[in-house]
């Protein structure tokens, strides 16, 4: 029944112009062919299609069969016999059906999926579609435009892998799918290279194939993580994917070393891409995916010339880093940390001069280091931002240490990073004491730095608990400066503060403890009679209620605090009694 209403619609369409085809025989031509698909006339049709007085007729309806043919493709078992029919009717259909109805419905098709069809899908019309789009004749740069989007687009949707496991296995067929999608472009590519002619067309084309490295350096490449270099990186499939991208770059006139010099200009090579806008905000996270790439990863490492200095790079580097810092996904401020490294590790130390601070991107990096040590779940990740952290201040000069440990101490709000930071100023103090002078070290600018560290935030109601790490690195630093520096010499300047230290920091230090203690018994007792009624309640620990605690761990946070304020009071009891020996000894001397 199909059959007949097919061949009686092609009978009658046979007699008429092509432009005499009415909207009405598209319907019935469609509707009728969709019919023999599923009723299986797949000889009949194949007849039809290839017969040459059909020629006129399928030019111009043909194309409405691809969607019916293609979802049989995907739907039915791969070892079915008549399936090498479809993909033959598929290619005749590709080869005598008119290319810009189906580049349309091509596209069209490659919208519709979800989860694993849309990598089905992509692998399955890739091929056709490159052959149609080869095909027109007319607005070529826009059609590989908008395929190019298309199939981006879908590819966003699919989740990358990021262990060798899930590279290997690719449920989702990403990593086929980037491999396809290099063949797919290179075509064109290979046209904007030919072309010599600076032509219109030819410029499009080249800025439609830049948008789509773009769009790829951020996905998936930003958050793909790579196989070790030890691996056989030749069977990665996303390093493989990246360095195809890098060429391309190169290959239409964007090499990396060109975007290197570039770097700095208030107008960019790509500024007259119209992007939309949201694209275009994330064309800095293409920029640090691509640094990270060629720095890190060492693809096209080789274009590089040996002239650009470390500290140039690592200012070129220092944006992308700020960048992938400010990114929540592991997979990718991970990569912020590495490229960091790379930039670091070239640099002598306190060599990177203090001028460099002056870059936003120079003090915002720290503070995102700060970010990662103090809330990142990965302990190994927190390990690796504190020693990149110490590193970068390894890396500045004593004016730029100072610079960073000020901006620091104002900025970090974390009693633990604070304590690092006063350990750092101790290390500068005792290198400036025993081997080379340094003023930022010494004297005033120390003393201006001091009264960062040697005070308390609330004076004595602040929350010594909270502020324990610090207050120990205060105390301890305090301690080292009264043993290393003498009264009469005074070199780091402490002597002659001593009395605002002792208002600033030593006495309000001492009531605090004292409050706190108090507290903390009183907290001990109710707890002691609680645990006797063998009921729950809940205590105060830091300001924060901690409710519905066992007796028995309550008691252990308490005695735990309790012991933590004991520790601080015998250390501020050992730096008075400092203090008094030194003074004592400094007076005896001066009446001698």
């Amino acid at each position: 029944m199909a059959m007949e209403e097919l061949h009686s619609i092609i009978k009658r369409c046979q007699i008429l112009e092509e432009q005499d085809f009415k909207e009405e025989d598209f319907g019935l031509f469609q509707l009728a062919g969709q019919r023999c698909i599923d009723e299986g006339h797949i000889d009949q049709l194949l007849e039809i299609i290839q017969n040459e007085e059909n020629k006129v007729i399928i030019k111009n309806m043909g194309w409405n069969l691809v969607g019916p043919v293609v979802r049989y493709l995907l739907w039915n078992d791969k070892e079915h016999d008549k399936r090498k029919y479809y993909f033959l009717m598929l290619d005749l259909l590709v080869k005598l059906c008119n290319p810009k109805e189906l580049l349309l419905g091509l596209l069209e098709l490659i919208e519709e999926p979800s989860g694993k069809q849309i990598s089905q899908i992509i692998l399955l019309l890739l091929r056709p579609l490159q052959t149609v789009i080869q095909k027109l004749r007319n607005n070529k740069a826009y059609s590989v435009g908008l395929a190019l989007s298309t199939l981006w687009s879908q590819l966003s949707l699919l989740p990358v892998p990021y262990s060798k496991e899930q590279i290997q296995a690719d449920d989702y067929g990403l990593c086929q799918c980037c491999k396809a999608l290099i063949e797919f472009t290179k075509p064109f590519v290979e046209d904007v290279i030919d072309n010599k002619e600076s032509s219109m067309e030819n410029e499009k084309l080249k800025d439609e194939i830049l948008k789509f490295c773009f769009r790829s350096l951020k996905c998936p490449l930003l958050t793909a993580q790579f196989l070790e270099q030890s691996d056989d990186t030749g069977d990665d499939p996303l390093r493989c994917f990246a360095s195809e991208i890098i060429g391309f770059l190169s290959a239409i006139g964007h090499p990396f070393l060109k975007m290197i010099f570039n770097h700095g200009r208030k107008k960019k090579t790509w500024d007259y891409l119209e992007f939309e806008e949201e694209e275009d905000k994330q064309l800095s996270d293409s920029m640090a995916s691509l640094a990270y790439l060629v720095f890190v990863q060492g693809i096209s490492i080789d274009q590089l010339p040996m002239v650009l200095s470390p500290s140039y790079l690592l200012q070129f580097n220092m944006g992308h880093i700020e960048v992938l810092l400010q990114r929540t996904e592991e997979s990718v401020f991970s990569k912020g940390l590495y490229l960091l490294e790379n930039g670091l590790l070239r640099i002598e130390d306190n060599s990177l001069l203090h001028q460099y601070l002056e870059i936003k991107s120079f003090l915002t990096v720290p503070q995102g280091l700060v970010k990662v040590m103090t809330l990142c779940p990965t302990e190994t990740l927190r390990k690796k931002g504190l020693a990149m952290l110490q590193l970068y201040i390894n890396k500045l000069d004593p004016q730029g240490k100072y610079t960073l440990f000020r901006c620091l101490l104002n900025t970090s709000n974390h009693s633990g990073v604070e304590a690092f930071i006063i350990q750092n100023i101790k290390n500068q103090i005792d290198m400036s004491l025993k081997r080379t002078y340094n003023k930022w070290f010494t004297g005033p600018q120390l003393i201006s730095l001091l009264d960062l560290v040697l005070f308390l935030p609330e004076g004595a109601e602040t929350d010594l608990l909270q502020n324990s790490d610090r207050i120990m690195a205060s105390l301890n630093l305090l301690r080292y400066l009264v043993i290393k520096d003498n009264e009469n010499d005074n070199q780091t300047g402490l002597w002659t503060e001593l009395e605002k230290i002792e208002n600033n920091f030593l006495k309000p230090l001492h009531t605090g403890l004292n409050m706190s203690k108090a507290h903390y018994e009183a907290e001990i007792k109710n707890s002691q009679e609680v645990q006797k009624s063998k009921d729950l309640c809940s205590i105060t620990v830091g300001r924060e209620e901690i409710p519905n605690m066992p007796p028995e761990m309550q008691l252990k946070v308490l005695h735990s605090a309790l012991f933590t304020f004991d520790l601080i009071e015998s250390v501020l009891a050992r730096v008075e009694e400092l203090i008094e020996i030194k003074t004592k000894s400094t007076s005896e001397e001066n009446m001698g």
